[in-house]
C-alpha cells in the first residue's frame, strides 16, 4: 500500500513538473532567439520537440483550460497505476484433475502444485506458462473453457471501469487542445499522422487478409468437426475462444508434420540464452561479460543475472543489461524491455557518458532440479525472448548525446521495427541450429529436416492470426476516437470486433480489455505493431535475407554493423523515415510485407 501511495505521488510530481509555464517560455524564447543558430541539430531537435510537449499540454492555452488539463492528467496517470497494480495483484487459482488436463505432457504436469484441500486436484494459474500450454494441447473442452473464460475476465469489473474512464478523460483532454479524438492528438507525432491514415491502414489489410482468413476458419473447423466426431463431442460449427488456440496448434501439427512437444526439446532455457546472447554478439560486434551480484541490492531477485556490454573492436564499455526471466507473485506478468538508465552525455561533462542499463523482463518456466524438461521453451517463446533483447540492444547500442533521444525513444510506430526484424532468426533453419540443443544432449541442434518444417509453420494461419492483431488495433482506435461525451462500452466493442473481423466470437461476460494491459501508455499505438512489421520485413528481406533465398547475409558482420550503426545507434535523433533510408539506400515500401503475408499490392 505505501509502495502504491509512493507511485501515485511521484505521478502527480511528474505530471506538475510537465506542465511549468516558466520552464517552457524561457525554452520557447530560446527557440525564437539568435542563439538557436548556435545549438547543434541533436540540441535544436530537442528544444523543438520539448516546446512542442509543452504545448500539447496546453501551456500556450489559457490558466483555467491548462489547470483542467492538469487535473485530468493527474487522474489518468492515477488510474493507470491502479490499473497495472490490479493486473500484477491477479492471482487466481484453477484447479482440475489430471484427467481434467488430458493432452498436457508430463512435465507440464509435473511442474503443477497438489491442491491444499484435495491432492488429486492440481493448481493452475492464469499466468503464461499455465494458460497457453493448456489453451493448445488440452483435449477437456470444458477445461480450456474454463480457463479461457477466467483468463479473459481477470480484473474485469475493476479494470473495465478504469479503461472506461481513462478513454473519456483522454478524450476530454484532447477536445480542449483541439483535436478531434484522443488517436489524432497521440498519432499527431507518430509516423502516420492522423486517425485516418491509421484506419485505412488497418482496414485495407483487413480486407486483403479477409480471403486467408475465411480460408483459415474454414480448415480449422473441419479439424473441429472430425474431432468431435471422434469424441462424441457436440458441434456446434463454430471456433469458439477455447477452440482457437488449440485448433491452430493441432492444424500446424497436422500439415507441416509438427510436433511442439519434440521441438521444445531442442530448446532449454540455458541453451537458448547462451546462444542467443552469442548470435547478437556476433551480428552487432559486441561482447558480453557476466557480472558477478553479491548481496548489496545490486539486483533486486535471486534469479536475475547482470552482464556488461562493450564493442568488440574498440573494447569500450557501452552499458548493462539485466536478465530477469521467471515468474513469481507480484512480478510484471508479460515479456518487456525496461530501461532503466538512459545512455546520454554526462550533463555536468560532455566528454563523459553515463551508460545505459537495461532489464529483459520474460515470464519463462523455471528450471526444477531433477526435472529436465521444466525449463524447455516452446518456440513462441524463444521468438518472444529474441524479439525482446532487440529492444535491450536498441537501448544499450544507442549514441545519442540527450537522454530524450536515447535508444527506443523513437517515433512509437517504429519502436517495434528492430526488435520484430531481429525476430526473423528465429524462423531460419541455420540460425535455429545455432540457437538450439537437445536438452538430454546439448551439442546436438534440431535437425536440419525439423527445422525446415518449423521456419515453414510462419507462414501458418496468416489470414486468422493477423486478423487477431487486427481485433486488438481496431478495438484501440475505437476507444480512442469516441467523442468527449460518449462513452465507450469496452466489452460490447471487443465483441463486434472479434466476431465481424476474425470471425471468432468473444465468449459471453468476458472483456480481455480488462487485461489489455497496452491501454496504459501504448494507447491509440497498438496499430503501430503491424505498422511497424512493414518496415521490419523490408529491412530483413532487403539486406539480410530475401524472401526468396537469393540474398542470404544472415550472420554478415558488415551488414549487422550496418544495421547497429544506422538503426540502433541514433535512437530518436532522426526521424525514423531517415533512419530507413539510410539503412536501405532507398524508401521503404511494403512490397515484401504483403508478399510475406502471401498478399498482392493491389
Amino acid at each position: 500500500m505505501l509502495l502504491l501511495q509512493r507511485t501515485k505521488k511521484f505521478s502527480s510530481y511528474s505530471v506538475e513538473s510537465s506542465m511549468r509555464k516558466d520552464v517552457f517560455e524561457r525554452l520557447d524564447a530560446l527557440r525564437k532567439s539568435k542563439e538557436y543558430d548556435t545549438l547543434t541539430a541533436e540540441q535544436k531537435r530537442y528544444l523543438d520537440h520539448t516546446c512542442r510537449d509543452y504545448e500539447r499540454k496546453g501551456l500556450n492555452l489559457s490558466e483555467d483550460l491548462r489547470k483542467k488539463i492538469e487535473t485530468n492528467l493527474k487522474r489518468i496517470s492515477e488510474l493507470g497505476i491502479e490499473f497495472q497494480k490490479n493486473l500484477g495483484e491477479e492471482n487466481k487459482t484453477l484447479e482440475f484433475t489430471a484427467e481434467e488436463l488430458e493432452g498436457m505432457p508430463d512435465d507440464f504436469l509435473d511442474s503443477l502444485e497438489r491442491s491444499d484441500s484435495n491432492p488429486e486436484k492440481l493448481k493452475v494459474t492464469l499466468k503464461y506458462p499455465h494458460f497457453f500450454p493448456i489453451s493448445k494441447q488440452c483435449k477437456r473442452v470444458e477445461t480450456r473453457r474454463i480457463c479461457e473464460k477466467h483468463f479473459n475476465s481477470r480484473c474485469k469489473d475493476a479494470n473495465t471501469a478504469i479503461l472506461e474512464e481513462l478513454v473519456q478523460l483522454r478524450a476530454e483532454n484532447a477536445n480542449i487542445l483541439g483535436f478531434d479524438s484522443h488517436a489524432d492528438y497521440i498519432l499527431a507525432i507518430r509516423m502516420a499522422k492522423d486517425s485516418a491514415t491509421v484506419r485505412n491502414f488497418l482496414d485495407d489489410l483487413n480486407a486483403k487478409l479477409e480471403p486467408l482468413c475465411q480460408t483459415d476458419l474454414k480448415k480449422l473447423l473441419q479439424y473441429k468437426k472430425k474431432e468431435c466426431e471422434d469424441t462424441g463431442e457436440e458441434y456446434d460449427g463454430v471456433i469458439n475462444m477455447w477452440d482457437f488456440r488449440y485448433y491452430v496448434d493441432k492444424m500446424e501439427a497436422a500439415e507441416y508434420n509438427i510436433d511442439q512437444e519434440e521441438i521444445k526439446e531442442y530448446f532449454p532455457i540455458d541453451v537458448v540464452t547462451t546462444n542467443l546472447l552469442q548470435i547478437y554478439q556476433d551480428l552487432l560486434g559486441l561482447t558480453y561479460e557476466e557480472v558477478p551480484l553479491n548481496e548489496d541490492g545490486t539486483a533486486w531477485h535471486e534469479d536475475v543475472s547482470l552482464f556488461s556490454v562493450r564493442d568488440k573492436v574498440s573494447k569500450q564499455l557501452l552499458g548493462y543489461f539485466y536478465l530477469d526471466m521467471h515468474p513469481r507473485e507480484g512480478k510484471y506478468g508479460h515479456a518487456a524491455c525496461f530501461t532503466l538508465q538512459q545512455g546520454c552525455s554526462d550533463p555536468l561533462d560532455p566528454s563523459k557518458r553515463i551508460l545505459p542499463v537495461a532489464a529483459c523482463v520474460c515470464n519463462f518456466p523455471k528450471p526444477k532440479e531433477g526435472q529436465p524438461k521444466s525449463s524447455l521453451l516452446p518456440h513462441n517463446q524463444v521468438v518472444t525472448f529474441f524479439h525482446e533483447f532487440g529492444h535491450v540492444m536498441h537501448v544499450l547500442c544507442s549514441k545519442a548525446n540527450i537522454s530524450r533521444f536515447s535508444g527506443t525513444r523513437v517515433e512509437r510506430d517504429f519502436v517495434e521495427a528492430p526488435s520484430q526484424m531481429l525476430e526473423n532468426w528465429c524462423w531460419q533453419v541455420e540460425s535455429l541450429q545455432r540457437m538450439s540443443g537437445h536438452y538430454l544432449d546439448k551439442s546436438k541442434p534440431i535437425p536440419v529436416d525439423l527445422a525446415s518444417r518449423l521456419a515453414k509453420t510462419k507462414d501458418a494461419n496468416t489470414g486468422i492470426l493477423n486478423k487477431r492483431q487486427l481485433v486488438f488495433g481496431k478495438f484501440d482506435q475505437a476507444i480512442h476516437t469516441i467523442k468527449p461525451n460518449e462513452k465507450a462500452d469496452t466489452a460490447a466493442i471487443v465483441e463486434e470486433l472479434q466476431t465481424t473481423i476474425m470471425g471468432v466470437p468473444a465468449t459471453k461476460d468476458t472483456n480481455f480489455a480488462a487485461s489489455f494491459g497496452h491501454m496504459i501508455g501504448y494507447d491509440s499505438q497498438y496499430y503501430g505493431y503491424m505498422w511497424s512489421e512493414v518496415f521490419s520485413v523490408d529491412m530483413f528481406a532487403s539486406m539480410f535475407k530475401s524472401l526468396d533465398g537469393k540474398l542470404n547475409k544472415l550472420f554478415d558482420p558488415s551488414v549487422g554493423m550496418k544495421y547497429r550503426t544506422e538503426i540502433l545507434e541514433p535512437g530518436g535523433t532522426k526521424d525514423a523515415i531517415d533512419l530507413l533510408t539510410n539503412f536501405l539506400g532507398r524508401l521503404p515500401n511494403n512490397k515484401n510485407f504483403l508478399q510475406s503475408k502471401g498478399l498482392s499490392e493491389t
